[in-house]
């Protein structure tokens, strides 16, 4: 049964003293306040440096052809070759854990630019030539139409998709750009598909400036051949992309007559052991931070406990009293308990609120400020705000437990002679 004089008790007796009452608050409002924010500012860096990969495929490496720095096969080094389609067959016959194989080009060269003119209107954007399979290296957003598929490949049509920013650039506002036509480097090319991607800072600049181009295409009308500037492979599910690169890398050192200790001669660049590694990182900057939050927090609940122990001496003669007149040890364990739950309660909350906003007023900075890089979505899940504020009323509890064993011990005669 609720007991509103024993509440209003606890109240009264809260509040007889507000300075030394709001400091035992703060330091469980500052401790809970500090674990949701390091932690809401943990899960921002991590979401923000994982968004780098921008929905590609963790399981994959990309590899490229570089020079020569050892001598093999009578043949100096600082030699330089190029990757070819048959290549990409090769890999296709004699490796089975690849599962996808995407070689591509880029008219311009690695970070190179494409004229592309509309009209009057002409910029340098990133052009690749790609193949179907790229959709399963890289998730794409079709605003409009579709990407680039197998008859585009077969027939070598002059097909092309652009990202967001192209079309915003090159169009009008709400113009359909399906089946209009843009000029790359000279040579007229249909929009078959205009693409969004999930992605920010300095990353969405370049992806959504980018047009991809049937691979078939760029190979005949630029003068390409059989050249392969580099290529992506997905391994299969279970096995580690780092075998599959290994695997790849020895074989191509062999058909192109690499020193098989020659590492230098074949780049590569594995992501699914930069997202491990990532991954790993902000494991343990989680553990870190939680483990300062919660010392923090920790704090706060010894400084809980050391008031209430003062607030039991400085009632001493009224606890002696109330024994005195028939109150149980049972009674006076559950005031004082109830007084630490409470304070511990009410800060708590007021630092899950304040920690919870902050977090949320800095999301909708980002957001408002079109996103950075390296730091998206900042915040805390809400099982975790209520375990949280659940560890705060359980660590009120034993915070009140030494004082109020002492409580309890005291004897009615010495408390009433206590001056």
């Amino acid at each position: 049964m609720f007991d509103f004089d024993k509440w209003q008790e606890i109240w009264a007796t809260i509040r007889k003293n507000k300075l030394r009452t709001f400091l035992t608050m703060f330091g469980v409002f500052w401790g809970i306040f500090m674990l949701l924010l390091l932690l809401g500012a943990g899960k921002g860096l991590q979401n923000g440096v994982l968004d780098g990969f921008g929905g590609r495929a963790t399981n994959s490496f990309n590899m490229w052809s570089q020079a020569t720095t050892m001598p093999y096969a009578g043949m100096k080094p600082g030699r330089y070759f190029d990757f070819t389609t048959q290549d990409m067959q090769a890999i296709r016959q004699q490796i089975p854990e690849a599962e996808v194989i995407c070689p591509r080009n880029q008219l311009g060269g690695w970070r190179g630019t494409a004229t592309i003119t509309r009209g009057l209107k002409s910029e340098g954007y990133n052009a690749t030539g790609d193949v179907p399979d790229y959709t399963k290296v890289q998730k794409f957003d079709m605003m409009a139409g579709r990407f680039i598929n197998e008859i585009d490949m077969k027939e070598k049509r002059k097909s092309v998709v652009i990202g967001r920013m192209v079309y915003e650039e090159l169009f009008e506002p709400g113009e359909d750009a399906i089946g209009q036509y843009v000029k790359i480097n000279g040579v007229y090319f249909m929009v078959v598909g205009v693409f969004n991607m999930d992605v920010s800072g300095n990353r969405a600049e370049r992806e959504l400036r980018t047009v991809y181009l049937p691979f078939a295409t760029v190979q005949q009308t630029y003068n390409y051949g059989d050249r392969v500037n580099w290529f992506i492979v997905i391994s299969k599910p279970g096995v580690p992309a780092s075998e599959v690169e290994e695997k790849v890398e020895a074989l191509l050192a062999s058909r192109h007559k690499v020193h098989p200790d020659d590492k230098a001669a074949i780049g590569s660049w594995n992501m699914e052991r930069e997202y491990k590694q990532l991954v790993g990182l902000f494991t343990g900057i989680k553990v870190f931070v939680g483990i300062v939050g919660l010392g923090t927090l920790l704090a706060g609940i010894i400084g809980v406990s050391n008031i209430m122990l003062i607030i039991v001496k400085e009632r001493t003669r009224e606890i002696g009293i109330r024994k005195a007149i028939g109150a149980t040890p049972g009674s006076i364990i559950s005031l004082i308990l109830q007084e630490s739950i409470v304070i511990t309660a009410i800060a708590g909350y007021l630092g899950l609120l304040g920690g919870i906003a902050l977090l949320e007023a800095i999301n909708n900075a980002l957001e408002s400020a079109g996103g950075v890089d390296m730091f998206a979505r900042p915040g805390v899940s809400l099982q975790f705000a209520l375990l949280s504020f659940a560890i705060i009323v359980i660590g009120g509890g034993l915070a009140g437990l030494l004082p109020a064993s002492k409580a309890a011990a005291i004897q009615p005669i010495e408390a009433i002679r206590d001056e």
